[in-house]
């Protein structure tokens, strides 16, 4: 596996080793020896989550705070998507700006996606199984999150907002300087 580090500190595009024949193809998805090692720390992984969406089903931007932080490693099983990670670790250098990376059954990456961090993503094939590792446990109560089309971090999403669906849910959070003020963050 191949780690690269983005131009935020912390967040890496993982890239497998794919092998493959006459018969298909095989790669090792994760092992948590080589992935702590490229990415320089340690990461104790306890949740699994899967989602099915379908072409313009953007979820996000989501986080949860405090202790109940998480980091999580995203892929997409079938299909592609934008995924879009948002540093929102004050202190950071790059607090407020944003990756995002097409993720896609195809190119297999995966991207890490480190505590502190906003996280979201934008279907764009028909439909998309998105798969992702998380570092703890999901507490409703400790959800935060950011509306995808906040003017201040000018995420580049590839559909116009009449194109999207959005939950209710997510319609309705604050905006990135809102939101920073309302919780607590590490």
């Amino acid at each position: 596996m191949k780690a690269i580090e983005t131009e935020l500190a912390g967040c890496f595009v993982l890239e497998p080793r794919v092998m493959g024949d006459e018969r298909g193809y095989f790669f090792e998805a994760f092992n948590q020896a080589h992935f702590e090692r490229v990415i320089g720390q340690a990461v104790h992984f306890v949740q699994d989550n899967q989602s099915f969406s379908t072409k313009g089903v953007l979820r996000g931007l989501h986080a949860q705070q405090g202790d109940y932080a998480q980091a999580k490693l995203v892929r997409v099983l079938k299909g592609e998507v934008l995924d879009v990670a948002v540093d929102a670790r004050k202190g950071s250098a790059t607090f407020g700006q944003y990756v995002a990376v097409r993720l896609s059954a195809e190119n297999k990456k995966q991207l890490f996606v480190p505590r502190g961090f906003l996280h979201g993503f934008v279907v764009l094939s028909d439909t998309a199984d998105f798969f992702y590792k998380c570092d703890n446990y999901y507490a409703k109560d400790q959800e935060w999150g950011v509306r995808y089309d906040d003017p201040t971090l000018g995420i580049d999403w590839p559909f116009s907002a009449a194109h999207l669906t959005i939950s209710e849910k997510d319609s309705l959070l604050p905006d990135f300087n809102d939101a920073m003020d309302r919780f607590r963050l590490k």
